[in-house]
């Protein structure tokens, strides 16, 4: 039997100002892309009025700028430096605070009662990477607390993309550009022949917004044009990576000569890490006032790629450059498959984007590949 065709809407730009202006009436916090420092990203917005409008991003390694678009678009863009990991997995986050008892401490427990966020223009590849980061920190034997907190308050209006960027691989991880899972409400944004979004529910509360803001009903004209849209930037992609057997083909090659090569190129400053949307390494801190009356544990980000990230008793087990990217990129495509059943990967390229010597994971899979087995001196 063939799957149900889903109903789509049209909303004007108007009604997706009546379906900010609802979320915020609901006590949500709208969290949407904005032009700050020179680049697009994710901060709280109080509605369209704060969208980047007309504005758009040139990618490629090594190379992020924004640029004016020729029209008004208000979603233009491909992906800003930074995913929504940060709002769900803290870059920072204090565990608890203890205070000097007579006879030990008390423990103060940290509070669960994260905001409610409203994600504004999430992408498809960005929601792959929250479902990958939920097989990380939910399905596992243990769950972690804050995150589950974080991720339970989440309302999703993404967004399918319009234009694909210098550095975006979505195709070829299978991760976009449409979006299929993870949303409430999914938009496409429509420009030839007026300004409006072809909206479409991805759950019972996405559908009873989309009601209330009086979205009407779409025709099959405005599906047809959504769906061109689609089809257009997945045939726009600024790179592709064969994934065929990439497990296999990197545990065969870890003594490659290609892991010579980009450590000579690798600075090991871990932007890659830092702008990735489903890295998750971390490491706890503790710290104690001058009397030592406070003591406070907080978790933080770290990186495969710091030297102390992978210290055992009598050093770092990973020294060197070449191993820590050859862990970071065999462990992003290949054993990330045997941890968690799925890719570490969604193709989103920023890693490429904010390298700053511009090394492209999509070009070392591919070098790698082509001299499968080879061996220095071969």
């Amino acid at each position: 039997m063939p799957e149900a065709v889903k109903e789509r809407f049209v909303l004007s730009v108007e009604g997706l100002e009546a379906l900010l202006v609802a979320l915020r009436g609901d006590g949500w916090r709208l969290m949407g892309p904005t032009v700050r420092d020179g680049a697009i990203d994710h901060a709280e917005i109080r509605g369209v009025v704060d969208l980047p409008r007309g504005m758009t991003e040139v990618q490629e390694a090594g190379t992020y700028r924004l640029a004016r678009r020729e029209d008004g678009a208000l979603f233009g863009y491909s992906v800003g430096p930074r995913s929504w990991k940060h709002l769900l997995f803290l870059p920072k986050l204090r565990l608890f605070r203890a205070h000097r008892q007579e006879e030990g401490f008390q423990v103060e427990p940290e509070s669960t009662e994260p905001p409610r966020l409203a994600l504004i223009g999430a992408r498809s590849c960005d929601l792959h990477a929250i479902a990958v980061q939920d097989r990380t920190f939910l399905e596992g034997p243990y769950k972690d607390p804050d995150y589950a907190a974080r991720r339970e308050r989440l309302f999703v209006v993404a967004v399918n993309c319009g234009q694909a960027g210098g550095t975006c691989f979505c195709v070829s991880m299978k991760t976009g550009p449409r979006v299929t899972s993870g949303f409430d409400v999914a938009l496409t944004e429509l420009l030839e022949g007026g300004h409006r979004f072809l909206a479409e529910p991805g759950s019972e509360r996405g559908a009873a917004l989309l009601a209330r803001v009086g979205a009407v009903p779409a025709g099959e004209p405005d599906a047809r044009a959504a769906d061109a849209v689609v089809e257009r930037t997945a045939r726009s992609m600024g790179r592709a990576m064969d994934t065929t057997d990439i497990k296999e083909l990197l545990y065969r090659n870890l003594e490659h000569p290609r892991w010579d090569n980009v450590a000579e190129r690798c600075l090991g400053c871990t932007n890659c890490t830092l702008v990735c949307p489903t890295c998750f390494c971390s490491t706890v801190e503790d710290t104690t006032d001058l009397l030592g009356g406070v003591a406070e544990r907080w978790r933080r980000w770290d990186s495969c790629f710091t030297l102390d990230h992978s210290h055992l008793h009598g050093g770092s087990v990973r020294h060197a450059t070449r191993s820590r990217y050859r862990q970071w990129l065999t462990h992003k495509v290949a054993s990330w498959w045997d941890q968690f059943g799925t890719s570490g990967c969604t193709g989103c390229g920023r890693c490429i984007t904010w390298c700053p010597v511009g090394i492209d994971i999509t070009e070392e899979v591919a070098a790698i590949r082509a001299t499968d087995g080879a061996r220095p001196g071969a």
